[in-house]
């Protein structure tokens, strides 16, 4: 994966569907999602006009049309994150560690150790397949929680157990928004569509408020990228459509909505990706379980999936999605993830496919949801925007810093669920192995690292 670090030459504006008329100013001054920047690097590869590159057919789900035009879908991206002048990434904070300046752990899931059974409380508004709830170890306090974004040692120190100061000399550790970036309200006219004219049509009479986002002085947008392209084959950077395209110097994008710009450079590569690392063992044993949790660094979609019958005739389970991942029994809580390929991968490759993992979700931390929307162009393969295009479907996605609970019915099995869950699998953090997103994994969505968990009062 290619580091590159985007400074904004003037305000930015991300919006999602929310509206935006008269006094509604929507969701524009957020930070950025995954997909955002995902676009923003897939249109600059075809604004430079590369050559030779690999071209592939519109559709999907098996229903592809003739016509070859398609581009640049070996792009995968990871990120965005704030990062300071000193190099130091932030990442959104763990939602159960809640104390300011500390990754001290407040809140654990409430189980057998309190009394409890295998199954939820009487009366218990748990879904399923939820066993415990999550009690806060901390006293009644009106304080909303600590600083929303941490930096890479602190989250290092968090998923260790380590709640020890972590000043650094002359930097912060933790960072609230408005140490980031700050934002900035304005009016605007809009502007009818097909006349590109203020005043007329349907925009006649219309105004809006929207918010921009300007980055505080030294913060840049970190992102991870790599597009190998199979036919493309560059002098100097080989397949490597990235490389070739910021070309050692850097470059303007277009990032976000309204054409705004940011400066894209290439950061030399350091071997390992300056995201935090999960454990891949020593967690926590009590009695015959082996406890592991799965925190997530960049939201995460999982759709709700009807029950049917595939091509291959294997038969479809339903699946609520949501907050729960499509991966998890939404009756058991048992992990459906292999130790190695799954079905479909291994009879593609033709390989023996992997062992199952013994271990089940028993408690989660999801905040509330975030809107993720999108605009398509015209695909003769789609039958619904064939001729127009239109607006894609809305996901609802669980957002970066939830945490979920797992049970591992051994030691193995809870490395076997670490190798499953961290993004970078078996490795020492060199490559991104596991997007454990259902939706949108190759524009960055379910990233998350393990660290292990106890019962509360223990």
């Amino acid at each position: 994966m290619n580091t590159i670090l985007l400074q904004p030459t003037d305000v930015l504006f991300f919006r999602d569907g929310r509206p935006m008329e008269g006094s509604l100013a929507g969701h524009t001054a957020a930070w950025p999602l995954p997909d955002v920047t995902n676009h923003a690097l897939h249109a600059a590869l075809h604004r430079a006009g590369l050559e030779g590159v690999h071209s592939h057919r519109r559709g999907r789900s098996g229903n592809y049309t003739e016509e070859r035009d398609r581009k640049f879908g070996c792009l995968a991206t990871a990120g965005p994150f704030p990062v300071d002048s000193k190099n130091q990434w932030f990442f959104p904070r763990p939602k159960d560690a809640q104390l300011k300046g500390s990754t001290k752990v407040t809140l654990q899931p409430v189980g057998k150790l309190a009394g409890l059974s295998e199954s939820p409380c009487p009366g218990s508004s748990l879904p399923k397949p939820l066993l415990y709830a999550v009690g806060n170890t901390e006293p009644p306090t009106k304080d909303a929680g600590g600083e929303p974004w941490i930096s890479t040692e602190a989250f290092h120190a968090y998923l260790h157990g380590s709640d020890g100061p972590l000043e650094a000399a002359g930097s912060s550790q933790f960072l609230r928004d408005d140490c980031i970036a700050c934002q900035e309200a304005n009016i605007g006219i809009g502007i009818d569509p097909e006349t590109q004219t203020a005043g007329q049509g349907q925009a006649a009479g219309k105004i809006y408020a929207a918010h921009y986002l300007r980055l505080k002085e030294g913060f840049r947008i970190g992102l991870l990228a790599n597009a190998e392209d199979k036919d493309f084959n560059h002098p100097k950077y080989g397949n490597d459509l990235i490389r070739a395209l910021l070309n050692g110097n850097p470059v303007q994008i277009v990032v976000g909505g309204q054409q705004r710009l940011c400066t894209a450079t290439l950061q030399p590569s350091k071997g390992c990706l300056p995201l935090p690392r999960g454990l891949v063992s020593g967690f926590a044993a009590v009695s015959d379980k082996h406890l592991v949790k799965w925190v997530l660094i960049t939201p995460a979609i999982w759709p709700e999936i009807a029950a049917g019958t595939a091509k291959s005739g294997q038969v479809i389970n339903a699946h609520p999605g949501g907050w729960l991942p499509n991966w998890v029994d939404a009756q058991t809580g048992q992990v459906l993830l292999t130790q190695g390929p799954g079905l479909r991968k291994a009879e593609r490759k033709k390989l023996a496919k992997g062992g199952g993992i013994s271990a089940r979700l028993v408690a989660a931390i999801v905040p509330k949801p975030i809107v993720v929307t999108g605009w398509a162009l015209p695909d003769p393969a789609d039958s619904e925007r064939a001729e127009q295009g239109g607006a894609k479907s809305t996901h609802l996605a669980v957002p970066a810093g939830a945490v979920y609970y797992f049970e591992a019915d051994s030691e193995p099995d809870a490395r076997k669920l670490a190798n499953a869950l961290n993004w970078h699998g078996d490795t020492n953090g060199t490559d991104i192995k596991n997007r454990r997103s259902t939706l949108l994994g190759e524009k960055g969505y379910g990233l998350g690292v393990c660290g292990t968990w106890k019962y509360f009062g223990t």
